[in-house]
């Protein structure tokens, strides 16, 4: 189970950087100042921050086997959840929208591609109960 929910987490982390390296690459914090993004910068960093330095105390509860770092591990995991879903409610809208007036700049989230944006929460989501069911000596 331990190792499951790595590997759940190491790709939900690649495409989560996709999406960043996109979102960013479409001018998402050049948006920040009264641009048309819909993505605040704090919650779009803190939500990869947070992620990543949860995956790395996976890593750590791997090596040491502790079992508080589980648990820290998904506490970690359960916030950067809420950010996602808090990013996702306000994608949504935006991919949803009819196309902008030809002159307008589009939010640079209309162009997070939808598979890897589904594929994301998918994993994020069994990445999650993994995590759980691991903390909790569930097949271990």
């Amino acid at each position: 189970m331990d190792i499951a929910a790595l590997v759940a987490w190491v790709v939900t982390a690649l495409g989560g950087f996709v999406l960043l390296a996109r979102w960013i690459a479409r001018g998402g914090i050049r948006q920040q100042r009264g641009g048309p993004t819909r993505l605040p910068a704090p919650v779009v960093f803190g939500h990869f921050l947070l992620a990543a330095a949860g995956l790395v105390l996976w890593i750590v509860y791997l090596a040491v086997d502790k079992d508080a770092l589980a648990w820290i591990s998904f506490a970690v995991l359960a916030v950067v959840a809420l950010l996602g879903f808090t990013l996702f409610g306000r994608w949504l809208p935006v991919v949803r929208a009819t196309a902008p007036d030809a002159g307008a700049e589009t939010p640079a989230e209309r162009h997070l591609p939808v598979p890897v944006v589904a594929a994301h929460g998918l994993f994020a989501a069994a990445t999650l109960v993994l995590v759980l069911l691991a903390a909790l000596g569930v097949a271990g």
